[in-house]
C-alpha cells in the first residue's frame, strides 16, 4: 500500500485536492466534527477538563473555539483527548483499507504528531496567500485569532514543503489540480 500525506497551509486546499486522487481518504478534520456530534464519551472527558465551555452535547464547535481562545492551554488539553480517538480511527481506516493500492491521509497535524512513515510519500499544496485567505473568509466559522492559535502549533509551511516530495501548485482551478495529481501518479505507480 502506498500512503499520500498531504501537508500545506490551512485552506490551501488539502481536502479538496485529496478528494481528487480517486483513492480512500482518511479525513482527521471530518472525523473529528464525527466525535463532537457522536461521541458521548469525548463530550464526557472533554467536559472535565474544560467544564467552563463544554456544555452540551452534541459539542458545538464554538463552544471548543470558546474554550481555544479563551486559555492556551485548552488547546493541549482537547488535542490530548481527541487525538487518541482519531488515531484508533486512523489505525481502523488502514486495516480496512490494507488491500488498496493507495491511500490519502489528510491529517493536519501529520508530522506534528509523528503519524507519518518514513515510507509516505509527502505532498505539500502550495497556493498563494490571497487565494488561501479568500477561501478561508469563505467558512462560515472563520475566525482569525483561531486560525492564529492553531498556525502556532504546526510546524513552518518552509519545513513541510522540503519535507514533501512533490508539490500542488494550487490556484483552485480544477485543471491545474488535475495536472497535478497525474503528475505525481504516473511517478509513484
Amino acid at each position: 500500500m502506498i500512503r499520500i500525506g498531504i501537508l500545506g497551509e490551512i485552506g490551501a486546499g488539502k481536502t479538496y485536492i485529496s478528494k481528487n486522487f480517486g483513492y480512500p481518504v482518511f479525513n482527521a478534520d471530518y472525523e473529528v466534527a464525527q466525535l463532537y456530534k457522536y461521541n458521548k464519551k469525548i463530550f464526557s472527558k472533554l467536559k472535565k477538563k474544560i467544564p467552563k465551555h463544554i456544555h452540551s452535547f452534541p459539542i458545538d464547535k464554538k463552544e471548543i473555539s470558546n474554550a481555544i481562545l479563551a486559555n492556551k492551554n485548552n488547546l493541549n488539553k482537547i488535542i490530548k483527548i481527541v487525538h487518541l480517538e482519531i488515531r484508533d480511527k486512523l489505525n481502523f481506516f488502514l486495516r480496512k483499507n490494507r488491500k488498496k493500492k493507495i491511500i490519502v491521509l489528510d491529517i493536519p497535524l501529520l508530522l506534528e504528531n509523528k503519524i507519518n512513515n518514513k515510507k509516505d510519500i509527502l505532498v505539500y499544496i502550495e497556493s498563494k496567500k490571497s487565494k488561501i485567505l479568500k477561501q478561508l473568509i469563505k467558512r462560515k466559522n472563520f475566525n482569525q485569532k483561531l486560525l492564529n492559535k492553531f498556525k502556532s502549533i504546526q510546524l513552518p509551511n518552509n519545513y513541510k514543503k522540503k519535507k514533501a516530495q512533490f508539490i500542488i501548485k494550487n490556484d483552485f482551478t480544477p485543471k491545474s489540480i488535475r495536472k497535478g495529481i497525474n503528475n505525481i501518479l504516473k511517478q509513484i505507480i
